[in-house]
């Protein structure tokens, strides 16, 4: 089994992603290893949230991690903001993709609230963990609050209550709206804690409004199918014994229901009603994450499915065969009984474990590759986004060093009173 040195190499190994794959000019971080990728605005504010993780780690000293931090969040705030089509973003947020080296929007890509949200929750993360008065901690809060400040949440809601998927110059508002459980919960309480233009309660009501309670072999929870969205939220909150009016009225709260959510995913791959190869007990995770492509394949005389980049869930699907062992390591301080051995199963599969950036982020044993270390399908590619949750839920895990950062944030526990969470450390 895994024992604490693993999982501290393993940590590291999958940090060094977030020093290597940045543009050391501006702090700007690749969305993957591929050659020419542009940078992630999620990527960047996990690789901010990184940063705590490096200084007490020891491996950055405070001083020069602080320099990093100040880099990335200066040059972040002073990119273009405005309705041209050519501009970083606009109205406080972000477009998903960014050229590494202006910072310009590629791609004719979305402003996208959720991935905005990931980078304010990294930056409210070092603002409110350099507390020092040295001038690059102070400038450090003053840039992380700007940055965050400025996001205008109800023009995201475009005259609804619930908050849109984002926006694009071209032709206006995305007409999909965050609402139902996902990991839009983050959203929520971010811009319910603005001080600036902050959501009115209402919005909180209106997201949750659609939620779906089920019993899923046998296990009572608040239903969604990709293991990601149990988990993201989770990487910045401590959501033990806090509860908001729903979760009141079910006995529950979210760290418990992600905890139920990592064991449905087990017990789908136990029982693997498509019968794909590798499936069961140690071996699952079902997330967003690449896949083999777009094709169809006979495989053991089944006509079989696979996609590329897609949102993959249980137990309802889509489902193609491919699993991801990051998705399994982010599920460790929920439910380490069941997490620590499947990551010992993928170790043995050669996924690379104590390798560069630590494990493959996805891999699919029905679909033959010949010619490789597997024999079978393994993710060519390392995602900025696919990194942060491993980082940061084994080290929520061993010291819980991120969230009792965040609970010193002050838009973070305004935004949880807002939305009606209460009880706990709260």
């Amino acid at each position: 089994m895994p024992t604490e040195q693993d999982l501290a190499r393993l940590q590291f190994t999958t940090l060094l992603y977030y020093l290597h794959c940045t543009n050391p000019d501006n702090g700007l971080v690749r969305d993957k290893t591929q050659e020419d990728a542009p940078a992630s605005i999620a990527a960047i504010g996990m690789a901010l949230a990184t940063i705590p993780v490096l200084i007490e780690r020891g491996i950055v000293i405070r001083k020069f991690a602080a320099k990093i931090a100040r880099r990335r969040l200066q040059f972040l705030l002073q990119c273009p903001q405005g309705p041209e089509p050519d501009a970083s973003g606009y109205k406080g947020f972000f477009y998903h993709f960014l050229d590494i080296e202006t910072g310009r929007r590629v791609w004719e890509c979305e402003l996208s609230t959720i991935d905005s949200a990931f980078l304010f929750a990294g930056a409210l993360t070092v603002a409110a963990y350099f507390d020092g008065d040295t001038p690059d901690e102070i400038e450090i809060r003053r840039s992380a609050n700007a940055l965050y400040e400025r996001a205008d949440w109800n023009w995201a809601c475009d005259h609804g209550l619930t908050l849109t998927h984002g926006w694009r110059p071209e032709n206006g508002f995305i007409p999909y709206r965050w609402r139902g459980y996902d990991e839009g919960l983050l959203l929520y309480i971010l811009g319910l804690g603005s001080p600036t233009h902050p959501l009115p309660a209402e919005a909180y009501a209106a997201y949750t409004e659609s939620y779906d309670w089920r019993n899923l072999y046998g296990r009572e929870l608040l239903y969604s199918g990709p293991l990601f969205t149990h988990q993201l939220s989770h990487m910045w909150i401590d959501f033990r014994g806090i509860r908001d009016e729903f979760m009141r009225e079910h006995n529950s709260d979210y760290f418990q229901n992600s905890r139920h959510a990592t064991f449905v995913q087990q017990e789908y791959a136990i029982r693997n009603p498509l019968n794909f190869v590798g499936y069961g007990e140690h071996c699952w995770g079902f997330t967003a994450s690449d896949g083999p492509g777009w094709t169809k394949r006979t495989v053991n005389g089944s006509e079989r499915e696979f996609f590329d980049y897609l949102a993959r869930g249980a137990p309802f699907g889509p489902d193609d065969g491919t699993v991801s062992p990051w998705a399994v390591v982010a599920s460790l301080p929920f439910a380490p009984e069941i997490v620590i051995p499947t990551v010992w199963n993928c170790a043995r599969m050669k996924l690379g474990m104590t390798r560069l950036y630590g494990f493959k982020p996805s891999f699919n044993r029905s679909f033959p590759v010949e010619g490789t270390e597997t024999g079978w399908w393994v993710s060519p590619y390392h995602f900025g986004i696919d990194q942060g949750p491993v980082v940061l839920m084994i080290e929520n895990y061993r010291t819980g060093l991120l969230w009792n950062i965040m609970r010193r944030c002050a838009p973070v526990v305004v935004g949880l009173r807002r939305a009606g969470f209460s009880g706990g450390w709260l």
